[in-house]
């Protein structure tokens, strides 16, 4: 008897003790792999690397989906706890209010009143035969996988999206450097065309011509400015601060990565978050299948009670009021309106779209990689074109400069030929910078592998 009471007490202190027991606070585990930081360093550029670092540290996104993550990971927990058996302590106290003249065959009893206490603990295990309960736990954990790959591809998203703002937001920085030049240029070039108006030696037409052209310029830099603080206030948003001064390298500090290899495995598409979500969702829906076939078979759940039952308060805990029983409940369904052939047809048509959405995203794959491939190529062998351009431009702004020095150019001469260098200087800004982020994105596309090792890595 004393052995009962204890084992009844311990039950008590278990059960109780998650409800007195000081929430923990966690912090949801990010993944500073995903983030990829030897990609990054490539292009030789500490403060792009810093600023991914406060982004991973920051960013709400990142920090949102850990905790979806988390979140899918208790759902595993809960799943799994369906295969174990479950213990719980219901008490019950109720009053049976008889009415007069009950008879049990010859027996009459009169009316009566009286309590009934009742503490039973109850245990239960479904003995998982067909394995219904395993399936559903991995179709748990499969969509556990999906989420993780879900929380991959933002990190590769917002990683790759942040750095093709910081290089736009670089390039919009020495446009309006250059713009400046341009509108310095221009004014002069409107003097001096203002002076040659007044004493006669060029029409009014020609003076408004450049006095357009200095209208248009500054427009353009107007324009600049507000792509600038877009990006700036866009890289904020990234960072998680709003008053971050984004620290950035000059342009001309910027270094043009080489060498990315032109042609790759077809076993890249493997690397690919979203490749990977459909390959798990495919799992997934594949155990949801056999479970939904396995809900035709029947079910055995092993009970057994362990309490106390008495009528009198005073005589609960004495030992006539013990009790114990156990059993096997077997149970299945005879009829259920179809339910169970429905969801099965429902989890089989279920399956063949995401067959089809699995090849859908191989294509799909295939054609955003060959994309990114042919726009880096293209942006690559542009910015060639542009460097010899411009290369051609400056000897042509240099020799109209030696002329000037020898007379035989005026200064409106210079100062068009110096125009014509800006423009063709802001194409080969424009070039550049358009390279590296179609190096981003062909990044981007292949599923955030370093482009130069990736065909190592196959």
């Amino acid at each position: 008897m004393k052995r009962f009471y204890i084992f009844i007490l311990l039950i008590f202190s278990i059960t109780a003790a998650p409800v007195i027991a000081k929430e923990k606070v966690f912090e949801p585990q990010k993944h500073i792999e995903y983030i990829n930081l030897e990609w990054w360093k490539r292009f030789e550029d500490e403060n792009l690397t810093q600023n991914l670092l406060k982004l991973y540290e920051n960013n709400y996104d990142i920090k949102n989906l850990a905790l979806k993550v988390k979140e899918n990971e208790q759902l595993v927990k809960m799943q799994f706890a369906n295969e174990l058996p479950t213990l719980s302590l219901s008490g019950d106290l109720s009053r049976d209010l008889r009415g007069p003249m009950q008879q049990y065959g010859n027996m009459r009893i009169p009316n009566y009143s009286q309590y009934n206490y009742l503490l039973p603990l109850t245990a239960a295990y479904e003995v998982d035969i067909w394995g219904s309960n395993r399936l559903k736990t991995k179709s748990v954990k499969e969509q556990l996988e999906i989420v993780r790959q879900a929380e991959r591809a933002t990190y590769i998203a917002l990683t790759s999206d942040f750095a093709a703002d910081y290089f736009n937001l670089i390039k919009a920085d020495k446009f309006l450097e250059v713009q400046t030049e341009l509108i310095e240029a221009q004014a002069d070039i409107v003097d001096k065309t203002e002076d040659m108006y007044e004493i006669g030696l060029c029409s009014i037409n020609e003076l408004l011509s450049e006095q357009k052209m200095l209208t248009a310029l500054k427009e353009e830099k107007n324009n600049h400015l507000k792509n600038q603080e877009t990006l700036l206030n866009s890289l904020r948003v990234y960072l998680a601060d709003a008053n971050d001064n984004i620290r950035r390298n000059n342009y001309e500090k910027i270094v043009l990565i080489k060498g990315i290899p032109a042609q790759y495995n077809a076993e890249i598409v493997s690397y690919r978050p979203d490749y990977m979500q459909e390959e798990s969702n495919i799992k997934r829906i594949g155990f949801d299948v056999k479970v939904a076939k396995r809900e035709f078979l029947p079910k055995f759940v092993i009970y057994g009670q362990i309490g106390l039952n008495a009528y009198h308060l005073d005589s609960l805990f004495n030992a006539a009021s013990q009790f114990f029983n156990a059993g096997v409940l077997p149970s299945m369904d005879l009829f259920s309106g179809g339910r169970k052939l429905a969801l099965l047809r429902y989890r089989k048509f279920e399956y063949e779209e995401a067959l089809n959405s699995y090849q859908k995203t191989i294509l799909e794959a295939i054609k955003e990689i060959n994309t990114g491939l042919i726009e880096y190529k293209t942006a690559a062998e542009n910015y060639e074109e542009a460097l010899n351009r411009l290369r051609m431009q400056e000897k042509i702004y240099s020799l109209m400069l030696d002329k000037h020095k020898i007379g035989a150019s005026s200064d409106l001469d210079v100062l068009y030929a110096k125009e014509a260098f800006l423009m063709v200087k802001k194409e080969e800004i424009s070039d550049k910078i358009n390279t590296i982020i179609a190096a981003i994105g062909l990044y981007k596309s292949v599923g955030g592998i370093d482009l130069y090792k990736l065909n190592d890595n196959l």
